[in-house]
């Protein structure tokens, strides 16, 4: 018995599914992939097959070197502490601000949104430049902590850990507001109500319903500006001098000053392995929170 042409062609293509037409939309964004490609890509490629170049070929010889010593895990210290502390200063001033934004409405909201975007016009040199005169024995922070009683008598914050994380909490923080301002926005408010009919006090309404479902844009928020704030490098040399090294000063350090072009691709690797890791899990994290929050 013959098998009719049509289903042999019905069973050819279910074993051999034709190749899908791009989209044309998709297309659109070529130009852009292949920028980054060129400029972002290529060079980091680069970069790291200088980092592990050696004599005799591939060589993991300047990673071990940099990790053998103990000066270098004294600056990896460094990155990791000030990016953790200044990402929870953002966290806890920006989570607060980004649902006073949400729950604003008219002018004040649009007040509210411009005073979180314009300060992203200014350039990270002014802002650093602008913290130097802040922070200094007689700037505006020491007065006002003498002021309030905090301290007998002004002090400096310039040149100091505690004046890095101030001043790069206030640079980054827009980056931490916004993306939980976009979560907090799609939250039906009628939730928080229902859970108040059912008696549930403010504090357990937050805990139980704003809280959870506002973790993707925390996520994304901490993501955002732990990246930042691990390779910042303008912020560190102004603020706090190059007797406080991070793997961005050092990285700049090597290939800037000290001509050490190996040296240099070694740190900027690892500070991108770091910025890659926190990404990656934190879009895993992210989007499996997501997926929750709709099933």
């Amino acid at each position: 018995m013959s098998v009719p042409a049509t289903v042999s062609a019905a069973s050819a293509q279910a074993r051999w599914p034709r190749l899908r037409r791009p989209d044309p939309v998709a297309l659109m964004a070529l130009p852009a992939f292949a920028y980054l490609a060129a400029s972002y890509g290529w060079p980091l490629i680069a970069l790291l097959g200088h980092s592990l170049s050696g004599p005799d070929g591939i060589s993991l010889a300047p990673f071990a070197q940099f990790l053998s010593d103990p000066y270098s895990w004294r600056v990896i210290g460094n990155t990791v502490r000030s990016a953790l502390f200044v990402t929870l200063v953002c966290l806890l001033a920006g989570y607060p601000a980004a649902i006073a934004l949400a729950r604003a409405r008219g002018a004040v909201q649009a007040l509210l949104l411009l005073s979180v975007i314009l300060p992203l016009s200014v350039g990270v040199v002014v802002k650093a430049y602008a913290w130097q005169i802040v922070l200094r024995r007689d700037g505006v922070v020491s007065q006002s902590l003498v002021g309030l009683g905090i301290w007998d008598a002004p002090q400096r914050l310039l040149f100091t850990e505690t004046g890095l994380v101030i001043g790069a909490a206030k640079i980054f923080l827009p980056f931490m507001i916004l993306p939980i301002y976009s979560v907090i926005r799609l939250i039906d408010p009628r939730l928080s109500e229902a859970a108040a009919t059912l008696g549930a006090s403010p504090a357990r309404r937050f805990l139980t319903v704003t809280l959870p479902l506002t973790l993707p844009g925390i996520v994304s928020g901490i993501a955002f500006v732990f990246s930042l704030a691990v390779s910042m490098y303008v912020v560190p040399s102004l603020v706090i001098g190059d007797r406080y090294q991070t793997l961005a000063t050092l990285t700049g350090r090597a290939f800037l000053f000290m001509r050490d072009e190996r040296l240099g691709s070694t740190t900027a690797v690892i500070l991108l392995a770091f910025a890659v890791a926190v990404v990656v899990g934190s879009t895993a994290l992210a989007r499996r929170l997501g997926g929750g929050g709709r099933s």
